[in-house]
């Protein structure tokens, strides 16, 4: 499963990027997001996310 960020709610905290394994998380101009040819789907960056702005992917 492959996690994605809401942009909309993103604060930029940067703590997914922290906590992410893999590096799949990265900064960009406005909000942080999700590489998906990188995320392993572990939810390590979800379960730290203080605005809780991350979830699965549909």
């Amino acid at each position: 499963m492959i996690y994605s960020i809401n942009g909309d709610v993103c604060i930029s905290c940067g703590a997914c990027a922290a906590e992410c394994p893999v590096e799949a998380v990265m900064q960009g101009d406005s909000f942080y997001f999700i590489e998906e040819n990188l995320c392993t789907g572990c939810g390590k960056c979800s379960e730290v996310c203080p605005v809780e702005c991350i979830s699965p992917k549909k």
